[in-house]
């Protein structure tokens, strides 16, 4: 068998089949398989996993925002510009310099994401390399950070604080975690930008308002309406179960330890990323 599917003896052979993702992975609903007789289509590649895995990171970080630093979104800038109003008449619980530090975050993020879509958007994997590794960087300044900051919540999480309800704390000092909000939604914004450029079906990592929507607006779309269904639930599952972990960690152990372990999975999802960037493939084509 020749390299461009052909047989030894001359002849073009049949197209041969498409790999299959495996049957327990997550990608497999954004690679349904390829019909006989077809030639296989490019994919995704490792981009849905990756992204699910930033999704994970979405909820640990607005479990320490929400949780640890006065009621402040760093990745979903609607219900930030809410809490910014309800700061502004002086609800209690919010902090109006936290929320507007994590608005300007995010848009410098964007502006960065925004960059790097310029000069590497068309090669899918050195965009996310450079993304994963903006996005890593970030996260590990904010948990030097917090770790040094010298607050109780550094070893204890936000319901053994003294005097805290436990509910929501402000776990840091103000500057502390205003730097906090500014540093994670900087980076939120940059994988907002990187997840619209990438524009994998379904993951946009941060929000989840439209795949809710399609989710019901699609019920009855046939079989492959039971495969985007099948996607968005995974999408909606993978940022609960990060807030849900984010949201242990920050009340039971620490905002540090909720920090770390995003700290963490960035830099796996960072690793794989360039390792990607290194093996020629069709999937890393990008429009």
């Amino acid at each position: 068998m020749t390299d461009d599917g052909g047989t030894g003896g001359g002849g073009p052979g049949p197209p041969r089949p498409a790999t299959a993702p495996g049957p327990w992975r997550p990608s497999r609903l954004w690679h349904p398989g390829t019909p006989a007789g077809q030639a296989p289509a490019p994919g995704w590649g490792p981009l849905p996993e990756l992204l699910l895995a930033l999704t994970i990171v979405t909820g640990l970080v607005d479990a320490v925002s929400i949780l640890a630093l006065g009621r402040v979104f760093v990745a979903n800038m609607t219900g930030n510009v809410v809490f910014v109003g309800f700061a502004i008449v002086g609800a209690p619980g919010f902090s109006l310099s936290a929320s507007l530090f994590a608005l300007a975050g995010f848009l410098v993020g964007a502006v960065l994401g925004g960059t790097v879509a310029t000069r590497l958007g068309h090669d899918r994997a050195e965009h996310l390399r450079a993304v994963a590794a903006a996005e890593l960087l970030l996260v590990a300044v904010a948990l030097v950070v917090a770790a040094t900051s010298g607050a109780p919540s550094v070893s204890h999480g936000t319901l053994h604080l003294p005097g805290a309800s436990g509910a929501t704390a402000l776990a840091f000092s103000g500057p502390v975690a205003d730097v906090l909000a500014l540093l994670l939604a900087t980076a939120m914004g940059v994988q907002n930008a990187a997840a619209r450029k990438l524009s994998v079906p379904d993951l946009t990592t941060t929000v989840l308002t439209m795949t809710l929507t399609g989710i019901g607006a699609d019920a009855k779309a046939g079989h492959r309406g039971q495969l985007v269904f099948g996607r968005r639930l995974v999408v909606v599952a993978t940022m609960l179960g990060g807030g849900i972990l984010g949201a242990w960690l920050v009340l039971q152990v620490s905002p540090v330890a909720a920090l770390a372990l995003a700290a963490f999975v960035l830099l796996v999802t960072t690793a794989i990323a360039v390792a990607a960037a290194r093996a020629p493939a069709a999937w890393r084509a990008g429009g």
